[in-house]
């Protein structure tokens, strides 16, 4: 029998089915005319050869463009196309100086250590150095411009009008298109979902998208740093401030509703239609820039669904805009392009070494055994290993099947035409699905990158149809010496993804369930505002950390074994964190408007479960989970005993504990 939440489909089955993601219009847009100009005003000039670089500048802005405020989204791109135009002055340079086969592959190697150091220090530095290594194999083998040195400074240009492009849909006077408040207004409708699916076999996914569109809101507000900054500057702004003000007490007002579901998911207590379809209504209204939302008079009966109820009208209020009382007050939302590791930490010192083993593999193979295009090998590398795209594994065999079929659309393109014209329409029709596309599934982005590639290459008078097919072979090269080098042979298991994910989620939870048991001694459960503050930024932490544990486990369930089996072995741990969330939830709610006194026993109880569970990860030892008899009720592993009526007298926490004490005392000894 199958683990709880384990899907009973094969890995392979789970690695091949793509994501469903909302289609991008506005990118999507945005990305082809980006891509368009540049090679239209090259043709148009006669200097396409600076165009295509321009258009290659353009696609790589598109690669890390996204939905975001101006600032987030200038930060983004300009970082990534910097590095980019680093990377090709290295390549060009090594070019236009005919640096032998020893010198080119010595320098990609240590370039290949600069960029997988970077890439590990975070998000921006993910992209950067990606494109710093890929833009370095590019600028030494793509022909050269007129002087060979602008090949470089064309880049930032074309990445210049892509953001160019987004700046009108960042309008301040329109509310439906500031990304922070269409972003808000998904969190609102996640929660209406997550609302309307309690007590059904949804509702524990409902609450991970919940999550999902908390961390986006999260990200993209700023820090209380940088708004103080702000109101420093001069008074004519003082609209604006007002809107950010206002803005936050409605992301504080979410976080006060989402804690109040996340206890209801835990009891399995559905409420009324009318209440789950109140966030709905808010997410309206938050779209049309504010308004009067009602709550209907439910008369709540458990402590959890009081919390829900007050929570609500206090987000009803901020919407319109009458200043209210929340229950918590969220800490500054952490800068989403803060380093995660030092530069030259060990964990990036080992990133890097691991891309700059499997660079000077290629290099060697690539100078032994004369390839067409030489470049095409690290570049694959580069897109391969980079650390946040999921699964090493699935990345290298998806990027040899996306290259095959992506080789055989551009052949069956080509075939009709070779028009330079005709080619840029192309260019840009594949630059438009990129956005949906990287979303969907790493192999249909790599269906789509690689006509776009093969275009530009074209374009630029290097390539014919002939030579397209041999990229499937540098293609299948690189991913089997990523395969061997970067994956089977080098010390990255799943260990050191999987369990110290789960050990910081454990750890978060900890600590979240600390603070609430302290603001439970001070004013009546109210607690003070700092101890509000820090529940709510514990719990905040605590809902992150388990939904990077959560992805984790899913990337390693859509590998073959034995990575695929370990992962299958933790998802229930993962499962049973997640319900000791909404436990903690529930329990300090049960405590605000309840009137429940912590009983320190079970505290006890679920502070040694938690302990346990990071002593069994730290050391690589997953417990199996209990037989469905021996598992309690739970909102996420229904069994008989749900049907008994909801006890509000009965702690969460008690319930929490002994859920996570049967999976732990199942462990295996050996």
């Amino acid at each position: 029998m199958s683990s709880p939440g384990v899907s009973p489909s094969p890995w392979w089955a789970r690695a091949a089915r793509p994501a469903r993601p909302p289609v991008p219009v506005a990118l999507m847009v945005r990305a082809a005319v980006g891509m368009a100009v540049p090679l239209a005003v090259g043709l148009l000039v006669h200097r396409l050869d600076l165009g295509v670089f321009a258009g290659l500048g353009a696609m790589h802005a598109t690669m890390n463009d996204r939905a975001e405020p101006g600032r987030l989204r200038a930060a983004r791109i300009g970082a990534a196309v910097l590095a980019s135009a680093l990377g090709m002055l290295i390549g060009t340079a090594l070019q236009h100086a005919d640096a032998d086969g020893l010198v080119l592959g010595a320098v990609l190697t240590l370039t290949a250590f600069a960029s997988g150091a970077l890439s590990a220090t975070g998000p921006r530095g993910s992209a950067a150095g990606m494109l710093l290594l890929v833009s370095a194999a590019l600028g030494s083998g793509m022909p050269l411009p007129r002087p060979w040195w602008a090949a470089a400074p064309m880049l930032p240009v074309g990445a210049a009008f892509v953001v160019l492009l987004g700046l009108a849909a960042g309008a301040p006077n329109r509310p439906a298109a500031d990304p922070r408040n269409r972003a808000l207004a998904a969190a609102y409708d996640a929660l209406g979902r997550t609302l309307a699916d309690l007590g059904g076999p949804r509702a524990g996914a409902s609450r991970q998208v919940l999550t999902a569109r908390l961390n986006q809101l999260q990200d993209l507000l700023g820090t209380n740093r940088q708004e103080r900054q702000d109101r420093q500057e001069h008074q004519g702004r003082q609209e604006r401030h007002s809107r950010q003000d206002r803005r936050a007490r409605m992301y504080e007002a979410a976080l006060a509703a989402t804690e109040a579901a996340t206890g209801l998911l835990w009891a399995r207590r559905p409420v009324p239609p009318e209440v789950a379809e109140v966030p709905n209504r808010l997410a309206a209204a938050v779209r049309q820039g504010g308004g009067e939302v009602a709550v209907p008079d439910w008369r709540p009966d458990t402590p959890s669904r009081v919390a829900l109820d007050v929570a609500l009208r206090a987000a009803a209020d901020t919407v319109a805009g009458r200043d209210t009382r929340l229950g918590t007050a969220p800490a500054p939302p952490p800068d989403p392009w803060r380093l995660r590791v030092r530069l030259l930490s060990r964990g990036s010192v080992r990133y890097g070494l691991r891309v700059a083993l499997c660079i000077a593999v290629g290099s060697a193979v690539t100078a032994n055994y004369p390839l067409s295009k030489s470049y095409w090998v690290p570049m694959t590398i580069a897109f391969v290993l980079k650390p946040d795209l999921g699964s090493v594994f699935l990345r290298a065999v998806s990027r040899s099947v996306g290259t095959v079929l992506g080789v055989a659309v551009t052949a069956a393109l080509l075939m009709a035409t070779t028009d330079e014209w005709a080619l840029t329409a192309m260019a840009a029709g594949c630059v438009a699905l990129l956005p949906y596309a990287t979303a969907a599934h790493y192999g249909l982005n790599t269906v789509v990158m690689t006509p776009m590639a093969l275009v530009l290459l074209q374009l630029g008078g290097q390539s014919s149809a002939a030579e397209f097919w041999p990229r499937v072979l540098d293609t299948v090269l690189a991913s089997a010496i990523v395969l061997l080098f970067g994956y089977l042979l080098w010390p990255e298991r799943p260990r050191h993804r999987i369990e110290p994910r789960l050990v910081d989620a454990a750890t978060a939870l900890r600590a979240y369930l600390d603070a609430v048991v302290r603001g439970a001694g001070q004013d009546g459960g109210q607690g003070s505002d700092r101890t509000g503050t820090a529940q709510v930024w514990l719990r905040r932490t605590a809902y992150r950390s388990l939904a990077d544990a959560r992805r984790e486990v899913q990337q390693g369930l859509a590998e073959p074994p034995p990575t695929g089996r370990l992962a299958e072995r933790w998802l229930p741990a993962t499962a049973a964190l997640e319900r000791l969330g909404g436990a903690v939830a529930a329990f300090a709610a049960q405590i605000r408007y309840g009137g429940r006194v912590p009983d320190p026993a079970e505290v006890d109880r679920v502070r040694h479960a938690l302990d346990e569970l990071t002593a069994t990860a730290r050391a690589h030892r997953p417990p199996t989970p209990p037989t469905p008899a021996a598992t309690p009720a739970t909102p996420e592993t229904p069994t008989a005993a749900t049907a008994v009526p909801h006890d509000p007298t009965r702690s969460a926490l008690g319930r929490a504990a002994e859920e996570l004490e049967a999976l732990l005392h199942n462990r295996p000894d050996d």
